[in-house]
């Protein structure tokens, strides 16, 4: 035993090692550019130790040199800035219609993006159809397969995280109950078997990565506490509360649906599109208001109808702004959240539906929250995603960079 450490010693090192190059790190991912001095100075480590955790980060190419922006004396001091190509993710938006894919570096920035449209194959078509899709989205940028560190993958459905598999995820054929996350590793790498080294794949339900989008560059970066109702083919609502996605025990939290009676079949309360247009068509034949819709119809064509005064039209989007309060209020009676979000294909349409939805809202909780319309669109869910895999990245890539790599 003579000359070698305690036990414990010999663990703290390395440890100690690791923790001055994570410390380091952030702060350069934070304050950037920065320069050593002022690294040792926010922090509260030795130059010495700084200077030894930058070599480090030099070396495993998750930092480098830069210049300081603007002007003023640098007295020859160096200045240090992440690198974002140290990692990449891609982000999958699998909806009703389309497949939208964006491939991100680790400081979120986007480097490409693609949209297509579904084909009628069913899921078995959207799998191959989102492998195709992720690689050429690393082709468009130059970006090694090897260095995707996670693909994010958004589903209209409840996740079953332990699994991978979707349920009740009824806009695509074949979706319901299938293994999903791993179809797509599967054809991600064309590898078959789970192999080490290999791209991880999280499923996420889209409406709660739309709130992570929210959360980070939407109307939500300001909020702890809030909900997004998202209204378009389906109805789906996410919460946001104390900073953190909640998503419950099961995966389901938002589903609210289930809250109504008659759930998602026969909810005469339902805001989505499909029931909105089954309302026009019994409104057209049943009420008297003079129109120039003529079923079969779109949500689209309704709200463009109600925009130019077209009096059924008119009453149908008043009719889906309460609808829309009457499924946001029991989630603010009981989350008593700061604000509400609307998203969705309908609750983009902020001009004809944002005060109603205000003053239903009002007349149903003593405590309404401040109502806005996303301002991310159609790409919440995307944000989102990059959102998550840039966090999740970011960790894989620093543990097996840090402190000598993983143990």
């Amino acid at each position: 035993m003579t000359g070698e450490p305690p036990r414990s010693q010999a663990a703290t090192a390395p440890m100690l090692k690791a923790l001055n190059e994570r410390t380091v790190f952030e702060t350069i991912r934070s304050h950037h550019p920065i320069s050593r001095a002022e690294i040792s100075r926010r922090v509260g480590i030795s130059k010495p130790t700084v200077s030894a955790a930058l070599a480090a980060l030099l070396d495993g190419g998750l930092v480098r040199e830069t210049v300081r922006g603007g002007g003023g004396p640098t007295y020859g001091a160096l200045f240090f800035e992440p690198v974002p190509e140290a990692g990449f993710v891609v982000g999958l938006d699998i909806g009703g219609r389309y497949l939208r894919g964006v491939l991100a570096a680790l400081d979120g920035e986007e480097r490409a993006r693609e949209q297509a449209d579904i084909g009628p194959g069913g899921i078995a078509e959207v799998v191959a159809q989102a492998a195709a899709m992720r690689r050429r989205l690393l082709e468009r940028a130059a970006v090694p397969p090897g260095t995707v560190q996670v693909a994010v993958v958004a589903v209209p459905g409840v996740v079953e995280r332990a699994t991978g598999k979707v349920y009740q995820g009824t806009t695509i054929a074949g979706l319901d109950g299938f293994a999903l996350a791993d179809a797509l590793a599967d054809a991600f790498d064309h590898a078959g078997p789970r192999g080490p080294g290999r791209a991880e794949v999280l499923l996420e339900n889209d409406i709660h990565l739309a709130a992570l989008g929210e959360q980070w560059k939407g109307v939500g970066a300001k909020a702890r506490d809030f909900a997004v109702l998202s209204v378009g083919t389906g109805t789906g609502a996410a919460l946001v509360l104390g900073g953190r996605l909640h998503r419950g025990r099961n995966g389901t939290a938002g589903e609210i649906d289930f809250a109504f009676e008659g759930g998602v079949d026969a909810n005469p309360f339902d805001p989505c599109g499909p029931a909105l247009v089954r309302l026009a068509a019994d409104w057209a034949e049943f009420r008297d208001a003079d129109t120039a819709l003529r079923p079969p119809v779109t949500p689209e064509q309704i709200f463009a109808a109600a925009r130019a005064g077209d009096r059924l039209a008119g009453l149908l989007v008043a009719e889906e702004a309460r609808r829309i309060a009457v499924y946001l209020a029991p989630i603010c009676a009981v989350a008593d959240v700061e604000l509400a979000v609307l998203a969705g294909g309908i609750g983009l349409n902020a001009d004809l539906l944002l005060e109603p939805v205000r003053g239903e809202l009002g007349k149903r909780v003593p405590y309404p929250p401040r109502v806005e319309v996303s301002a991310l669109g159609e790409a919440g869910a995307l944000t989102g995603a990059i959102a998550r895999g840039t966090a999740v990245a970011l960790d894989r890539v620093l543990a097996s960079r840090i402190g000598g790599g993983p143990a």
